[in-house]
């Protein structure tokens, strides 16, 4: 059994794991067929938590073998290999847990709480870029969709023409996701009053209900549906065959393992479970048969460069040895900056959170959120950062803070405020930066660096965004939920001294909104990046230079985030390639 465990593809044909292997394959190919020939009008499904095809990683053989193996179990992942489930034996690999049954991240109100969320386990993985801001990175099958604000809408037009996509490709494949996850959200009085609000500031015209990415003022979908519960990318598993696919929990992928040569070829991974136990999954034999790495826009760029793809001068100094001098794996990081205003309300308000959307024409997105605010994850926070940012704005003490943001920023961390949330998000970003192994085990982050505002075009639009931001809040949609003393310096100061990132003050943030956004960026978890097209994969998502792998997630998006929210282009790129992959497979037959 022992030479299995080596880099190199050493099993000898005639072993009992060879043995095994083909036989494993002669008849489950026998029984699958067989079953399809037989049973041609039946369509097996299964509901969440999947419990015939779902084990955890302690439970996997140390040895399988499948037509697909995809690593990461996250929003385009689910929808992967659910899709070529359909035609083929895939293997699909989540690091972290289920988020069924799991209150935090299944009821709206959670949303908050999941992201406070700090232990090892936590389906929220707290990171912070070198530039300062707070982040995370999921850590649970469904990946960002069983974390995020749940706001639903589609790429634009032009999106989609420059990636390349098939529009009739992409439309059914967006219509495949929205059956399961996508809904109409009931506005209520926040969300109605910066509808109007932003009507009544230009945001023009007013696009009612739609999915679709349009100039003007709109009301998206939402994953949530009418009574708060929250539906993922898992969902998306139920259009799987529960025969022709497995699910391994808490698997994480540390390397992918190549056959060397001119143009290395992958077939297989090596996982390890929560126990520390390692296992390995290969490939069955077969030209067509492919490791699919969904793992994310940290996740997929740190993964290849720890199986020895990429700048060579990095992974040699780290001990890795290198597979391919690809130096373009893990540039361009990006993330799209966010900016916001809190305005406490005179009168409760709902839970909500993304659904109203302005779309301007200067590349900003205004968007909104409502309820008791929840800063908890602050108190989690070193103590002397807590102190430093709270007890210091800009320069002036604590004590010399009007009385206004001195309550503001103590109620806001004892979470006691009700209030609406009016941000801004950049589009793009024009500014980038690049990513780095920290160490050499998959579980832990590696270093990113995003670079906010290095772009002069992303801080412009930050500008005209907070600018807009600032005349909704000042119409009479809006203004009736302020209090008197609730003044537009107030809210500028009191964001100003609450401990939203790690970046230093500036006196002149509170008079400069250049400064400001600077200041008290933070992000709206749409990174992207580091497998970009064209730099690290072909337009067919195949990592240039290797055989036998693609990578398909957020990763690849090389000029934009798609929409306002990326999730449902990233669940519809998974359906999308998975079908395109299955043609390939019939066209061109098992080799």
């Amino acid at each position: 059994m022992a030479c299995h465990k080596t880099s190199s593809r050493s099993i000898c044909r005639d072993s009992p794991v060879m043995v095994s292997r083909y036989l494993w394959g002669f008849f489950s190919y026998a029984a699958f067929f067989g079953t399809f020939l037989l049973l041609p009008s039946l369509c097996f499904s299964e509901k969440a938590p999947y419990s015939t095809f779902t084990r955890d990683a302690t439970a996997a053989p140390e040895v399988e073998y499948y037509d697909y193996i995809v690593i990461g179990g996250g929003t385009s992942g689910c929808a992967l290999a659910a899709t070529l489930s359909q035609g083929s034996k895939v293997l699909l690999l989540e690091r972290g847990g289920l988020p069924y049954g799991n209150p935090t991240i299944t009821n709206i109100g959670g949303f908050a709480l999941t992201l406070a969320d700090v232990s090892p386990s936590s389906p929220s993985q707290l990171f912070i870029s070198t530039d300062g801001v707070i982040n995370h990175r999921a850590r649970v099958l469904g990946g960002g969709s069983a974390l995020n604000a749940g706001f639903f809408t589609r790429a634009s037009t032009q999106f989609v023409q420059t990636a390349g996509w098939d529009p009739n490709l992409v439309e059914s494949s967006y219509e495949w996701v929205e059956k399961k996850v996508a809904f109409e959200p009931e506005i209520k009085q926040w969300q109605t009053a910066v509808r109007d609000g932003l009507l009544k500031a230009g945001v023009l015209p007013d696009n009612g209900f739609t999915y679709d990415h349009l100039i003007g003022t709109k009301v998206g979908g939402s994953i949530f549906d009418k009574n708060g519960h929250r539906h993922t990318a898992a969902d998306l598993l139920e259009y799987a065959d529960p025969s022709n696919i497995h699910l391994h929990l808490h698997a994480t992928v540390q390397r992918i393992l190549f056959n060397p040569g001119e143009k290395p070829k992958s077939y297989g991974v090596v996982f390890e479970d929560s126990k520390g136990g390692n296992h390995w999954a290969y490939l069955n034999e077969g030209s067509n048969n492919e490791i699919l790495v969904t793992a994310g826009a940290l996740g997929s760029p740190q993964l290849l460069m720890l199986s020895g793809i990429g700048p060579a001068d990095h992974l040699r100094a780290n001990g890795i040895e290198v597979i391919l001098d690809q130096p373009m794996v893990g540039q361009g990081m990006a993330d799209n900056p966010m900016n916001a205003l809190l305005i406490p309300s005179t009168e409760p308000l709902e839970t909500s959170l993304i659904q109203t959307v302005g779309i301007t024409p200067f590349g900003s997105f205004i968007e909104a959120a409502s309820g008791t605010i929840e800063l908890s994850w602050a108190r989690n926070l070193p103590q002397e950062l807590l102190l430093n940012q709270t007890q210091q704005v800009y320069g002036v003490s604590r004590e010399q803070q009007s009385e206004e943001v001195k309550a503001a920023v103590d109620s806001y961390l004892a979470s006691t405020v009700q209030a609406g949330i009016i941000l801004e998000k950049v589009m793009g970003p024009a500014s980038s930066g690049h990513l780095e192994l920290k160490t050499l085990d998959a579980k832990d982050n590696p270093e990113v660096t995003f670079n906010y505002f290095s772009d002069p075009q992303d801080l412009q639009r930050c500008v005209q965004g907070m600018e807009k931001v600032i005349e909704v809040v000042e119409t009479s949609a809006v203004s009736k939920f302020r209090y008197l003393t609730g003044t537009i310096q107030v809210y500028l100061d009191t964001i100003l001294a609450l401990p939203l990132n790690l970046r230093p003050r500036h006196l002149s943030a509170a008079f400069s909104l250049e400064q400001f956004c600077k200041d008290t960026v933070m992000t709206i978890w749409h990174y992207h990046g580091g497998c970009h097209v064209n730099k690290v994969v072909d337009h067919n998502y195949k990592v240039i230079g290797i055989e036998s792998l693609r990578v398909i997630d957020g990763s690849t998006f090389y000029f934009d985030s798609p929409g306002t929210n990326p999730q449902a282009t990233v669940m519809m790129l998974g359906r999308y390639m998975g079908q395109k992959i299955l043609k390939e497979r019939s066209t061109y037959g098992k080799k």
